[in-house]
């Protein structure tokens, strides 16, 4: 779980889900681990009271300071950062209340402190009526998370049901199932692509754009080079340089308050005629690399052409659409989003 830090680093292990879906087990578990846990002054942030509980007069808890937040108003920057070096710790492991939206953590999360994993929990047994229920509390932590682990799972349990889940918001998350008699197995399946990556112009329907979207932003090097076309809204902005635009989609994950507009920064001569709103047939070839729109490293379309074109027949994607699925990028380990563009 661990890895190099830097001097500069605070490293953060965020776990998500909901009440009882183990994460406190985890957490004691790998405490518990002498792999992880070699003295190390910890910070554990408790979101939640669950049946399970830490039991502070335990070895792997000595250096292990225990701090409560009862609502998501409590946990400010200031306070993180007060108990972290009051505590004299050199990380911080949160159990995150799987009823708190990921965003308000992201947002009280000092800059220089860096998420090194983050890990969903749910019971197998109840996670697909709570993703019916509670949609987006379900989602954002699904798009967020490195790995989702379902536990409580018996031979009755739907687990293609839950490789949809998973495999709807996020290509990148490794997924785990626990058995009830405490064996894992891991998902090994495979998902194709819809669209060629082999092919001379990789072509994108619309209806996979939003799969375009996350995949390029989780994997952006194996697109290097590659000529890719799509459909998209022009958004201009005065701020940028004149030939650079940005060309995307509208992705709904479960409501229209979560509406996001989703677009790849995009180089063209021809800019400055173009005007937004417009819809456009993009041909460009993609190169990784820094962009005044990204602020850091990204997917930059150089375009070939830029034809006008008729609006799509659903304009907004939702993750319910066939292959698409609600298409924000992952968070880099800073917290902050990338290639990710909110029109406005």
């Amino acid at each position: 779980m661990a890895k190099q830090q830097d001097e500069q680093e605070f490293p953060v292990y965020l776990f998500t889900g909901f009440l009882e879906s183990g994460k406190t087990k985890f957490i004691k578990e790998t405490l518990a681990d002498p792999k992880f846990n070699a003295g190390e002054k910890t910070l554990l942030v408790v979101c939640e009271e669950g049946i399970e509980e830490y039991e502070e007069d335990q070895p792997y808890m000595e250096n292990v300071t225990v701090v409560t937040y009862n609502d998501p108003s409590e946990m400010t920057e200031e306070r993180l950062q007060a108990k972290a070096k009051r505590s004299g710790a050199e990380r911080m492991i949160v159990e995150y209340n799987g009823m708190w939206n990921l965003n308000d953590f992201f947002l009280a999360m000092p800059a220089e402190w860096i998420i090194y994993q983050l890990m969903f929990f749910a019971d197998a047994n109840t996670i697909l009526n709570y993703n019916t229920n509670m949609r987006q509390l379900v989602a954002e932590k699904i798009q967020a998370c490195d790995m989702a682990v379902f536990n409580r799972v018996s031979p009755d349990t739907d687990k293609d049901a839950l490789h949809r889940l998973v495999r709807q918001l996020s290509r990148g998350a490794n997924i785990i199932y626990e058995h009830r008699d405490g064996t894992i197995e891991y998902d090994e399946v495979e998902d194709p692509l819809p669209f060629d990556l082999n092919a001379p112009v990789v072509e994108i329907e619309d209806r996979d754009y939003a799969l375009f979207f996350r995949d390029i932003s989780e994997e952006p090097k194996k697109y290097e080079g590659k000529t890719v076309r799509f459909k998209g809204i022009i958004a201009k902005d005065d701020r940028i340089p004149k030939n650079l635009f940005v060309a995307g989609r509208h992705i709904m994950t479960c409501c229209e308050a979560d509406i996001a507009y989703n677009g790849f920064a995009c180089v063209w001569e021809g800019a400055p005629s173009l005007k937004s709103y417009d819809w456009r047939l993009i041909t460009a070839t993609v190169k990784i690399e820094k962009c005044a729109i990204y602020k850091q490293k990204g997917p930059v379309f150089y375009a070939q052409s830029v034809e006008l074109c008729p609006e799509p027949e659903q304009p907004l994607l939702r993750p319910e659409q066939p292959v698409a699925s609600a298409g924000r990028c992952r968070r880099d380990p800073s917290g902050r989003s990338q290639p990710f563009i909110k029109e406005g």
